[in-house]
């Protein structure tokens, strides 16, 4: 018993130290969210689609390229925005933040998830190591044959 519950405490201990990464969560920062316009959408039939998209920051017009696809021309759309804008040229933005403005509860929910894994994992091993041997048939022994 000891074992399979030290296992699940380096476990959850690792995953801790891992950082937020390991969860799937990432503390990158995405930019300052902007709401931008698309001007060239990609269709999502191809390999790595690129869509093109102009926004408004400081009252100065950028273009920029979305890795994405589906949206429709004229569609607008949350990007986030690099801190520091290029006078000219295209800048990359990324899709905004889906989860702006909620506390961050997903560390340690997950972590929560990742403890109770297991424990479920540690029970299913202390009941299968618990479980009594099964009996094994005797071998039956061959009858001699009948000599006539």
């Amino acid at each position: 018993m000891a074992i399979p519950a030290a296992a699940g405490v380096l476990v959850v201990l690792l995953a801790w130290l891992a950082g937020p990464g390991l969860l799937g969560i990432s503390n990158e920062d995405v930019g300052v969210p902007v709401s931008a316009e698309v001007t060239k959408p990609a269709p999502c039939d191809r390999l790595d689609p690129v869509e093109t998209v102009r926004f408004t920051v400081g009252g100065k017009t950028h273009e920029g390229t979305l890795n994405g696809c589906g949206h429709g021309q004229n569609e607008h759309v949350d990007v986030g925005v690099p801190a520091e804008l290029p006078d000219q040229g295209t800048v990359t933005v990324r899709v905004a933040d889906t989860s702006a403005g909620a506390s961050d509860a997903r560390r340690p929910v997950g972590l929560a998830l990742l403890v109770f894994a297991c424990f479920a994992g540690g029970i299913s091993v202390y009941t299968w190591l618990r479980l009594p041997p099964k009996p094994r048939p005797k071998p039956k022994a061959a009858k001699p044959a009948k000599v006539s």
